[in-house]
């Protein structure tokens, strides 16, 4: 006897729409970028496992969502990954099947207290200010990069590049992108997600599943940069953060303060230094 598995949920859904030109109305076929939940929990060696962080994703790409949201938080390194699945508790209901990804560590620290109960993801990092800036740098798993940066020359030609690889933005309008790029400014991978501090984990998750070093050169971004960005990059030990939008306050002196080099409104014939 066969049991039929639900299916996994796709980065888009189809939906009909109706678009209105002046006087004219066209009814035709859409795409939406999928939004769902992720719940992620934390096994420590044989106990039970925790549940750390939920947080709206597109689907796709969640062991590295997990993975580096963990090592981006601080909650374990690289090298205390030792298992990242899908849930396989009874309860779970079919919706939830490919909703919650169990990741089991070693030598983990404990959760930070803003995870310590079950939350939902946002753009907010739970403190503010000053403290902010201090709880980051302490808390920075990574050395500062030592490495080359990309050249303001480069730096103008790294968002059209992630835009050229940004195929779920094409679809949908509706997702925001993430890429790592070497100082020569080729990009070693990107990924596309609802939430832009998602993208930014799922690119750093990428590299510490495939085995590599998460520290790059330049972090490229398709939005704005807000602080729990720049928080994330310094926890990987990212050297430069070139953004098409602005950067915030807080964003910008947690980068100065973090040796990180800071770009935002960047376009081919421009962009801003921020530090």
């Amino acid at each position: 006897m066969t049991t039929e598995r639900t299916r996994r949920p796709g980065p888009t859904v189809r939906t009909r729409v109706s678009e209105h030109r002046g006087e004219d109305r066209i009814d035709r076929e859409d795409r939406l970028i999928t939004e769902e939940p992720l719940e992620i929990r934390v096994r420590v060696g044989r106990l039970e496992p925790r549940r750390a962080w939920v947080t709206m994703r597109t689907p796709g790409h969640d062991f590295e969502l997990a993975a580096g949201w963990l090592v981006n938080e601080g909650i374990t390194t690289p090298a205390g990954l030792t298992q990242v699945a899908y849930c396989t508790d009874e309860d779970l209901n079919p919706e939830q099947e490919f909703n919650v990804v169990t990741v089991s560590v070693t030598g983990a620290a404990d959760l930070p207290h803003r995870h310590v109960a079950a939350s939902a993801g946002s753009s907010a990092c739970g403190v503010c200010g000053k403290d902010s800036v201090s709880e980051a740098l302490v808390t920075r798993a990574a050395a500062p990069w030592a490495g080359a940066r990309p050249s303001a020359d480069v730096v103008r030609r790294l968002p059209d590049a992630l835009r050229e690889r940004q195929s779920l933005f094409t679809k949908t309008g509706g997702v925001h992108a993430a890429g790592l790029a070497d100082a020569d400014g080729t990009l070693l991978v990107v990924r596309e997600d609802v939430g832009r501090h998602n993208a930014v984990d799922k690119v750093v998750g990428a590299r510490v599943l495939a085995g590599d070093d998460p520290a790059a050169a330049c972090l490229v971004l398709s939005g704005r940069v807000g602080f729990e960005l720049v928080q994330k990059a310094a926890a990987s030990g990212i050297g430069s953060i070139v953004a098409v939008g602005a950067p915030t306050s807080l964003a910008a002196r947690l980068a100065e303060e973090a040796g990180i080099a800071l770009w935002g409104f960047t376009s081919p014939g421009r962009s801003v230094s921020y530090c």
